[in-house]
């Protein structure tokens, strides 16, 4: 057990640190939700116990949620796919990652995601210069988001049960022949487990992200009007994101077993409407449940982005988002369902339908 304290006290203490730092990072003038499209999350356990994986991931998916992880997957080789279609199917969301050890105190790990829009008409030029309607001259062009991952776990042998991991990320962004932008960043995390405990903290863009966006300005010309600006070339950056989290594993009767998990996320880059909501740092709790029956079937649950949202009446109402899943584990095959609303209801409608998240992995001996 004195392990398992000094740990804590550890993670405590850069928890501490984080709340000191985050006025500073507060005070920087950047933009809340910068690459955004890497916090929608991966794999079908993940989003079914809602996002609630810090501590929990140990197979390829940990490159994303927590890379300290990949040092715990149960097989030599690991592959993990996931698709999704976001927004009554407008906006597709794909992922694909694979891992190994490279020996008994280290792995590697990498981890691709694309989340896009295609088909976009671009419909300026659709009136001649006749004044006539000219359908062939609709074009059509795509709008996505690419991250690259590549990661690096560790066991620390000075102190059992501990691992450390970090992951490079490469952003690529693109909206069409108009803009694209080319960015990098680097997340690191630590586990630690103790008996059915399991501890962990994971910092998100730790280095801060920087985009350095490029506007092609002969894609605009003949077709804004005076009242237009044509976008300028640019930087964009992400503050760091910091994520504690907390699991434990029982065994229940009838060979069942149950993990419950928590996990608090504090982001940096302003006031947000979240539980714990400030300029300095904003709180983000999520939990989530899984149980299990002889390692072959399980049911998942979880809730997270608790929001205030007005209500049809005009009153300020606590909501939150809840996601389910099912998963399916055998001869090394898993596949994973999740059910989850991407955003809560406002003014009595439902902003957003369910979506359904479906993945796949597959661990090689």
């Amino acid at each position: 057990m004195p392990h398992f304290f000094r740990c804590t006290t550890l993670f405590a203490a850069f928890g501490l640190s984080i709340g000191a730092l985050a006025p500073a990072l507060a005070q920087t003038k950047t933009p809340k939700y910068s690459n955004e499209f890497l916090n929608i999350g991966v794999g079908g356990r993940a989003l079914g116990m809602g996002k609630v994986q810090v501590s929990l991931a140990d197979d390829a998916t940990a490159g994303y949620w927590n890379p300290a992880g990949l040092v715990s997957q149960k097989t030599k080789y690991d592959a993990v796919l996931m698709h999704s279609e976001l927004f009554s199917g407008i906006v597709k969301n794909d992922y694909a990652a694979f891992s190994m050890p490279l020996d008994d105190k280290s792995a590697i790990g990498a981890s691709l995601i694309r989340l896009g829009v295609d088909d976009i008409a671009d419909t300026r030029a659709l009136v001649n210069e006749y004044g006539y309607i000219n359908y062939d001259n609709i074009r059509y062009f795509s709008v996505a988001d690419y991250a690259m991952l590549l990661s690096y776990a560790r066991k620390i042998g000075s102190v059992e049960g501990l691992q450390v991991g970090a992951s490079a990320k490469v952003v690529y962004r693109n909206i069409g022949d108009f803009a694209n932008a080319l960015g990098f960043g680097i997340d690191a995390g630590a586990q630690y487990q103790r008996n059915n405990w399991r501890l962990a903290l994971m910092a998100r863009d730790i280095t801060t992200t920087y985009n350095a966006w490029s506007i092609n300005s002969k894609q605009y010309e003949g077709y804004a009007v005076d009242t237009d600006s044509i976008p300028k070339n640019s930087t964009e950056i992400t503050l760091p994101t910091f994520v504690l989290g907390l699991g434990r594993t029982m065994k229940l009767p009838g060979e069942f077993t149950a993990t419950a998990a928590v996990d608090l996320e504090l982001t940096t880059d302003g006031q947000r409407n979240t539980l714990v909501s400030s300029r300095a740092v904003s709180i983000d709790p999520r939990v989530g449940l899984e149980v299990g029956y002889k390692q072959l079937v399980y049911l998942r649950g979880g809730v997270g982005n608790m929001q205030q949202v007005q209500s049809f009446t005009g009153q300020e109402e606590w909501k939150v988002q809840p996601s389910l899943g099912v998963g399916l584990a055998l001869s090394g095959l898993r596949l994973d369902m999740a059910l989850s609303r991407l955003a809560v209801e406002k003014l009595g409608q439902q902003s957003q339908p369910t979506s359904i998240i479906v993945s796949l992995g597959y661990g090689f001996k």
